[in-house]
């Protein structure tokens, strides 16, 4: 674990990505059915779980520091007809920054997708998973560039 005892605590946040690919037949059903399947609201569900594994990362990722997470939002939207995008944003004032938990929000959101969808097909795919934006602390901004990375002091 790094020690971050002699940072300063700044307002600190994350915004990360994950993209779940969905076959023809999945997209369908989902859309004809209110975004619910056998389990319940898909979309709901997932926003529950990437909350919850946001707050947990630091039990799920060794090394990771424990946070107060102070702010944790994931919004779900169809892209086109057949993706799925999820996008965590997390926010605290602390010493050290969120974007594993912003990450794991993202990932474990995209993960609770599949798992209530996976009846209608195993030909669901998580695909990229990425950090979009950071801000705080002694690094500055972060903002993922198309093509590219950028980094501002």
């Amino acid at each position: 674990m790094v020690d971050v005892s002699d940072k300063v605590a700044t307002h600190r946040t994350a915004v990360a990505q994950s993209i779940v690919r969905l076959p023809a037949v999945v997209a369908e059903a989902l859309a004809s059915s209110g975004f619910r399947t056998a389990k319940g609201p898909v979309f709901d569900t997932a926003i529950v779980a990437g909350v919850m594994a946001a707050k947990r990362t630091h039990e799920l990722i060794p090394f990771c520091h424990p946070l107060g997470i102070e702010n944790c939002r994931i919004e779900i939207r169809m892209e086109g007809t057949a993706e799925i995008v999820i996008r965590c944003t997390v926010s605290v004032h602390h010493k050290t920054g969120v974007e594993m938990e912003a990450l794991t929000g993202a990932s474990v959101a995209a993960l609770t997708i599949y798992d209530m969808c996976k009846a209608l097909s195993h030909d669901i795919v998580i695909g990229e998973t990425r950090l979009l934006e950071k801000r705080g602390g002694k690094s500055g901004q972060y903002e993922a560039a198309r093509g590219g990375q950028t980094s501002k002091p």
